[in-house]
């Protein structure tokens, strides 16, 4: 069942998403090379707690972290530990909240330092893949609008998009439907409707589209050792055009970092 969101619920969602994207931005700012995953992962931590919010991850089917930190062929769920982050590495930061019984769900790729010309086309390309299908939450298209707008996108750069994982609906819980995924699977997908709240999330490889799971259980890598890029944003479908929730300008000055 899809979820249509009341306009007091959506309240409660455009603080979670700013939030969200407040914490996400001030740890892309913080990264940094010689620190830790770890060190990242504590800092985002803080962050989620000063902003009176608690971590959507942390314990969620026993998520032992508190954000996802993917690094370089890391695709999604890094999980943190002692690697050291250096200059050129590309590092995956997936921030999801709860606030008000609501989560704010995004997630940004960026370079260590800087990075070389191929690594920022990827990021690049991601991130506008992401635009390319928040531009097709419109109420009447359907959720394989978003699929096939992101598809386009990335593969026309002659990337490629992950399959087994993909975007979903987002509210009270963590994943709702609909699922969104980032390619056109062919099915018949249900239409948008005003109220429908979606995390919408390219998952890039700059290589084949293959990934597999680590022995911890999370971690998710390319099979071919290519690095992956991922953005996401939490999108609300309205009656004219897409509000994107995870904006962190849209936070109340109350709320704002000291």
């Amino acid at each position: 069942m899809i979820v249509i969101k009341s306009e007091r619920e959506l309240e409660a969602m455009r603080l979670a998403g700013a939030i969200a994207g407040n914490v996400l931005d001030d740890v892309a700012t913080w990264v940094a090379p010689g620190v830790t995953t770890r060190e990242i992962e504590q800092y985002a931590a803080g962050r989620i707690k000063h902003y009176g919010a608690k971590s959507a991850f942390l314990g969620y089917r026993k998520y032992p972290c508190h954000i996802c930190v993917s690094v370089n062929e890391q695709v999604v769920h890094g999980m943190a530990d002692s690697r050291r982050v250096q200059y050129g590495d590309i590092v995956s930061l997936d921030v999801g909240v709860v606030y008000r019984e609501f989560i704010g769900d995004t997630a940004r790729t960026v370079a260590v330092g800087g990075c070389d010309l191929h690594a920022q086309k990827l990021l690049d390309v991601t991130e506008q893949a992401l635009y390319q299908g928040i531009a097709q939450a419109l109420p009447g298209n359907r959720v394989s609008d978003i699929s096939r707008a992101v598809q386009a996108e990335v593969e026309h750069h002659q990337f490629s998009v992950v399959r087994e994982f993909v975007g979903h609906g987002v509210g009270r819980s963590m994943h709702e439907e609909p699922q969104i995924p980032n390619y056109d699977d062919g099915k018949l997908s249900p239409r948008l409707r005003p109220g429908m709240t979606l995390a919408i999330e390219p998952m890039v490889n700059a290589g084949r589209p293959e990934v597999r799971i680590l022995s911890d259980g999370w971690t998710v890598v390319t099979q071919d050792g290519s690095w992956s890029a991922h953005f996401e944003h939490t999108v609300l479908v309205t009656e004219n055009e897409p509000e994107i929730l995870t904006w962190p300008e849209k936070m109340p000055s109350k709320l704002r970092a000291k």
